[in-house]
């Protein structure tokens, strides 16, 4: 079995595949200073509640936007699995893409993955929307090929960044608004339509501007944990993929075992 590991910003998610079928999936906070050690206690037991052990095991994949962290899951892996992790992006595990940008060392781990996954899985130009610490907006061409996309605060970042240089505002929950009204009867309620309603904006007018440039029809796919949330109230999007980082992961993995 393929042990897959998604390290973001702000978590770390582990997945059990076999062949392309997600057999289990865990989560744990992203901390580059976590060792190898602390993942073994904590992984080897939910593998074990999950009815698995560690000899079934025969490949593991990280694919990480936090550097510091690619060190102690190769401990991990090797130390407790005796295994040589790959890498995502690095030989053998190369991303196997065009990176048609100018600066394609600088792409992310995640963006490549979706890119890789989302091109195998539909047809035709893709914009790629994922919902993480940031949201990010990218260009597959029917070829396969990145062509590049767009950078923007995630949601969380942008509610902590008015709570916190604001003296008055308190903390609230992400959630769809009671009704569909934008113009607030009090505070929670007004900056929730701010956040809330905001972001739908940003979305449909990014995607709209984006499809524009492309010049092709292009469908739109949606990852990431709060895409479930905007894909209610938005038409924007042709399809919502929540796992389409980690299966790039296992497209990646059985591509190097081809």
């Amino acid at each position: 079995m393929l042990l897959a590991a998604d390290v973001g910003n702000t978590n770390v998610v582990f997945a059990l595949f076999e062949g392309r079928e997600i057999k289990a999936r865990w989560r744990i906070a992203t901390d580059p200073r976590r060792t190898g050690d602390e993942y073994a206690v904590w992984l080897i037991h939910l593998l074990d509640i999950e009815g698995f052990a560690k000899k079934d095991i025969t490949q593991i994949i990280v694919g990480s936007v936090v550097p510091r962290a690619i060190h102690n899951l190769t401990v991990l892996a090797e130390k407790y699995f005796r295994v040589t992790p790959l890498i995502a992006g690095q030989a053998p595990a190369d991303w196997g893409i065009a990176v048609d940008v100018e600066e394609p060392n600088s792409l992310g781990a995640d963006r490549a993955l979706n890119t890789i996954a989302a091109h195998e899985k539909y047809e035709g130009d893709l914009i790629v929307v994922d919902f993480g610490t940031a949201t990010t907006f990218d260009s597959v061409d029917f070829n396969g090929a990145y062509k590049g996309g767009i950078i923007a605060p995630g949601i969380n970042l942008s509610l902590d960044a008015l709570v916190n240089n604001t003296a008055k505002l308190p903390r609230i929950a992400i959630k769809h608004p009671a009704n569909d009204s934008v113009i607030g009867r009090n505070t929670e309620d007004q900056m929730l339509i701010g956040v809330y309603w905001g972001y739908v904006a940003m979305i449909e007018g990014l995607i709209a501007r984006m499809k524009a440039e492309i010049g092709r029809p292009a469908k739109v796919i949606a990852t990431g944990g709060l895409a479930i949330m905007f894909d209610e109230h938005t038409d924007m999007f042709d399809a919502v993929d929540a796992d389409l980082t980690l299966e790039g992961l296992a497209i990646l993995a059985e591509n190097v075992s081809a």
